[in-house]
């Protein structure tokens, strides 16, 4: 049986194949529309097939209702799998090199034979790329730095490749009778923005059975290792798992041990040995005799520390807060009051501005921000000045039907190369809130790109800026820029930057946030959501506010209704 992520996993593999192939447009495109129309909706193919309700999903008729099902029957589709055998392994790695989409690797495949990241490599090297129309010796660079690019994120992976897989293997271990005790470990459980593997820790007299029930589960690809005490398999994503048993008695020790980063750790087994002890992932001992504690808690009391939250712990400032006080209580999701960065159908989002509040509301939340793309942004359906003045009044209309809930009007402008914002003043004044972010003319030097985000920081219309690095995890750096100085900008214009929490972005760095705090600067956890569902990404953007240290104090959109409403006015007015 197949879950949700495999099946949208493979949709999304036979588009690429079919695009390598050749085959008509219309059938690739269909696969991508079946796989993001599957991530809409809750549960698992196995329920929606049972129930009739993939029926009633967008995109699926008779074939690939088929399909699905083959999927959940056998595990596998018989097209994705004669598909990936018409072509070599090594072409589906070459499309994860940034600026090679599948026609041009269709190309260098028939044309020149290259059938691996190292065949495309050697042909870069030698010019061959140069024999063939649209490449130059600039595209052999350009591609050359790729290559470079994915081998230093080889084996990485983001969270939101991991961390599903990770949830359900939590919730399918904890129903496991011979489980005491379970959590994440390992870079994981300190929410890093990608992380290598995931890790668990479990508690357990029976660590047989429980490696048993592990290395068999339903979403092992295979076994990489089968041991009683630490066993590993990889997944049908490709994320290595590693889960160690340990006893009742050990459980703390271990926990504290795999969730820390090496500076961390060793920071730990210094300030044990300075008390005269020795801690490691068996135990706190004096001599030969175990300081036994119940709790990580214990065991930070132990060395004279309170507690430190696992996301803190980087061997960064945590030791500093965990000798003088209790840490000050860490942003949750719960503390988040509303939404704002949302796209709609206005521009290039999946879902119309009805369907987006609908589902705002659904999850708790009181309001939401729309901000589609501006007019520069004509790639991605950037609104004219007729469509904004259109999109306004269908907000208004829309906000007649609620008494507890409301739609903010926002737009996501464009910063143009001088540092302008998009649109008139005029129009400008007419939103509740504007993001300002870079989508072009990444290639400035340091002092330029600081200087126009500064440029647009100080107009008196913005109010949060965007994705302020422009990194796309795993997949682009950041631009060149001076971080510091555009928070020092924001702080001095009350502009606040958001924590672009789309787990492709992850922007602004979490290593900037303890600085942006002491300068007073606001944050707004934004999850750039392009559908429904992407609105529950905010999770990712939390879990980077905790690990910069912030606090719901920290974060504007932890803020109710009515003080937003009055502090979007004020901010207008600053």
């Amino acid at each position: 049986m197949s879950d949700k992520q495999t099946a949208m996993r493979i949709f999304k593999e036979m588009a690429t194949l079919l695009e390598l192939q050749g085959a008509n447009p219309f059938k690739s495109k269909a696969y991508v529309k079946a796989a993001r129309e599957l991530q809409q909706h809750e549960g698992q193919p196995a329920e929606w097939i049972a129930s009739g309700a993939i029926k009633e999903m967008r995109g699926f008729g008779k074939s690939l209702q088929e399909k699905l099902n083959e999927l959940v029957e056998t595990g596998k589709i018989s097209e994705h799998e004669e598909l990936r055998s018409s072509f070599p392994e090594g072409l589906l790695k070459i499309l994860t090199i940034p600026g090679l989409g599948s026609k041009k690797v269709r190309v260098l495949y028939e044309e020149l034979g290259i059938e691996s990241v190292e065949d495309l490599e050697e042909a870069c090297q030698t010019d061959k790329l140069l024999s063939i129309d649209g490449f130059g010796k600039k595209s052999q660079e350009k591609i050359l730095q790729g290559i470079q690019q994915i081998r230093r994120y080889q084996g990485r992976h983001r969270l939101n490749q991991a961390l599903p897989f990770a949830q359900r293997l939590l919730s399918d271990l904890q129903e496991q009778p011979d489980v005491q005790q379970l959590d994440l470990g390992g870079s994981l459980r300190r929410w890093k923005e990608t992380v290598k593997d995931i890790d668990f820790v479990v508690a357990t007299d029976n660590p047989e059975a429980v490696m048993e029930f592990f290395v068999n589960h339903p979403l092992a690809e295979h076994i990489i290792a089968h041991g009683s005490t630490k066993s590993s398999i990889m997944l049908n994503n490709g994320i290595n798992v590693d889960l160690r048993t340990v006893t009742p008695k050990q459980y703390p020790y271990a926990l504290m041990h795999f969730t820390g980063s090496k500076e961390h750790n060793t920071e730990m087994r210094r300030r044990a040995k300075d008390r005269g002890m020795k801690l490691n992932e068996y135990g706190l001992f004096k001599g030969d005799d175990l300081v036994e504690c119940e709790s990580e808690s214990d065991i930070f009391q132990e060395l004279d520390l309170n507690y430190i939250p696992p996301e803190l712990r980087e061997d960064r400032t945590e030791f500093e807060w965990a000798v003088e006080a209790t840490h000050p209580p860490l942003v949750e999701l719960s503390d988040i009051k509303g939404v704002f960065h949302a796209h709609s159908t206005y521009s290039d989002g999946a879902a119309s501005l009805k369907e987006m509040a609908e589902a705002t509301r659904a999850l708790g939340y009181s309001y939401l921000g729309i901000t589609d793309h501006s007019r520069t942004a004509y790639y991605a359906g950037g609104l004219s000045i007729e469509e904004v003045l259109k999109q306004h009044k269908e907000i208004d209309e829309l906000n007649k039907e609620w008494d507890d809930f409301q739609l903010f009007k926002g737009i996501e402008s464009d910063i143009l190369g001088d540092g302008s914002l998009d649109y008139p003043d005029e129009i400008l004044e007419q939103f509740d809130f504007v993001i300002a972010s870079v989508h072009s003319q990444f290639k400035m030097s340091q002092d330029e790109m600081t200087a126009r985000i500064i440029k647009a920081i100080e107009h008196p219309a913005t109010t949060m800026v965007g994705h302020p690095t422009g990194r796309l995890l795993l997949n682009r750096d950041a631009y060149p820029i001076d971080i510091y100085k555009v928070v020092d900008a924001a702080a001095a214009n009350n502009v606040i930057i958001e924590i672009n929490a789309n787990p492709y972005r992850l922007d602004i760095d979490w290593r900037i946030l303890e600085y942006a705090r002491d300068k007073g600067m606001l944050v707004s956890i934004n999850p750039d959501a392009h559908s429904t569902k992407g609105l529950e990404d905010i999770q990712y953007g939390v879990g980077v506010a905790r690990k910069g240290g912030l606090g719901p104090d920290h974060v504007f959109n932890a803020l109710d209704l009515d003080t937003v409403r009055e502090k979007l006015k004020t901010l207008r007015s600053s």
